[in-house]
């Protein structure tokens, strides 16, 4: 397990787009999920859906999600120490981004996931069975949020930040 101490920079620095912090919003009595990405730098955001809350539908879905991006916008991937990250080093297998691990009990290590997650709780209280949801619904609200200019971007949306880091390079889209 790698932790967040061996990762090669500091929470603080966004310099460097392709790094992403994940987590989970559970629902109601713990039984649903909805997976959450949040890229540091452009602070674009994308929701897993998840059928089940368990470390082999993560790798599923992060595979399906995360697999279309280019190497150089998948670098890492910063997550707590749930469970259903037991899967870690598959995960970082198939996406071809180690995965570093934060302190126990200590949410700022992933600050930018942190807030998106309370701004996702106005599309999904807490109390709700998120297994309601349905991938659609998630691209939706994913997108509705994407574009939403930010004051911390000085007012620019995610969407408009991450766009013209997709089309550097001249590379193709697909990883794979």
């Amino acid at each position: 397990m790698l932790t967040i101490h061996q990762r090669p920079f500091l929470p603080e620095d966004r310099s460097e787009a392709g790094h992403w912090e994940g987590d989970l919003i559970i629902g109601k009595d713990q039984r649903s999920a909805i997976g959450t990405l949040v890229e540091r730098k452009t602070r674009l955001v994308r929701l897993l859906h998840l059928p089940q809350r368990d470390g082999d539908s993560l790798h599923d879905a992060l595979k399906h999600r995360m697999g279309d991006l280019p190497a150089h916008l998948l670098q890492s991937i910063t997550w707590d120490q749930g469970t259903e990250m037991a899967r870690h080093l598959t995960i970082a297998k198939s996406l071809g981004a180690p995965v570093y691990f934060c302190d126990s009990h200590s949410p700022w290590q992933r600050g930018s996931n942190e807030n998106t997650n309370g701004l996702l709780r106005d599309y999904f209280p807490k109390g709700t069975d998120l297994s309601t949801h349905s991938p659609n619904h998630l691209l939706a609200v994913e997108n509705e949020l994407n574009h939403r200019p930010r004051l911390v971007l000085n007012n620019c949306a995610p969407a408009d930040l991450f766009a013209p880091l997709l089309a550097s390079q001249g590379q193709s889209m697909l990883r794979r």
